[in-house]
């Protein structure tokens, strides 16, 4: 069975995007961020419909919506359509680099598993058009375990986690004849490459730099190193830099760390991180 890996970027301060990449082996989840609300939205009926536009709300009773506590909150929108009777629709759009982002995979899941599986159960699925905006229609009343969004034409997708812990992934509550509309999503990609230290390597802590490629449009990266030894502080978690380098000035314990960079646009969006596998050895 083909294995996904975990990570999320922080957007709200109980729902977050969460990025999904397809690895060999199923692994553990490290929550970071997520399309945060992490990624981090971070992934099926093509679907359309017309009618007139109409300012409206998902209106299920709040009481009921504040019980679930792991349920998505719904936005605020303008139809785009009308839902035919006794069906619901799902609504949203997708950004890129504070961009709307077109050709993205929507899917709508019945059931999910973030660790193996994924998507299963009935599933809804249709692509974001030129203004990076969906629209599943004809959805059938009922509770829905995810929505996912695939980034372009990979094999990472990002879907929304809710609670503190950014455990669970965010549910769907679809009413008949009502619009869900669901919060913004805002991809980000797993390509930045990290040039030094190499994975693997064995490193003095004395003299040791930081380095990777240049992101297109990044203004600034933060980058975290992360000791294996749960018992060591690392004295670099989201440190910020507009620079592609860091002369390591802090203390690091003998040991084994990963590392990873995240780069940023100017409109403090996630564009991209590095893999989260690189591991060095301090000597």
């Amino acid at each position: 069975m083909e294995g996904r890996k975990q990570k999320a970027e922080e957007l709200g301060e109980t729902k977050k995007w969460e990025g999904v990449r397809t690895m060999t082996n199923w692994l553990g989840t490290q929550t970071r961020l997520s399309v945060g609300t992490s990624v981090v939205f971070a992934i099926a009926v093509a679907l359309s419909g017309c009618g007139g536009n109409k300012s409206t709300t998902n209106s299920e009773p709040a009481e009921s919506r504040a019980a679930k506590s792991d349920a998505a909150q719904p936005e605020a929108g303008v139809e785009k359509a009308k839902p035919a009777a006794g069906t619901g629709n799902v609504q949203g759009k997708v950004f890129y680099n504070s961009q709307p982002a077109e050709n993205i995979e929507i899917k709508l899941c019945e059931t999910f598993n973030r660790f193996m599986g994924g998507c299963t159960g009935q599933a809804y699925t249709v692509s974001t058009d030129k203004d990076g905006e969906y629209l599943l229609t004809n959805v059938a009343p009922k509770t829905y375990e995810a929505l996912t969004a695939r980034v372009f034409d990979t094999d990472s997708y990002v879907f929304a986690t809710s609670g503190i812990a950014g455990i669970s992934a965010a549910k769907y509550d679809v009413v008949a004849d009502k619009t869900f509309f669901v919060s913004p999503i805002h991809l980000f990609k797993s390509d930045l490459k990290t040039l030094n230290p190499k994975a693997g390597a064995k490193v003095s802590a004395q003299g040791l730099e930081l380095k990777w490629e240049s992101y297109p449009d990044a203004a600034y990266y933060k980058f975290n190193i992360n000791p294996d030894d749960s018992s060591i502080t690392s004295p670099y978690i989201n440190q910020r830099i507009e620079a592609t380098s860091f002369a390591v000035d802090k203390p690091l314990e003998k040991g084994t760390y990963r590392w990873q960079v995240d780069a940023f646009n100017k409109d403090n969006r996630k564009l991209a991180e590095s893999a989260d596998d690189i591991k060095f050895t301090v000597n």
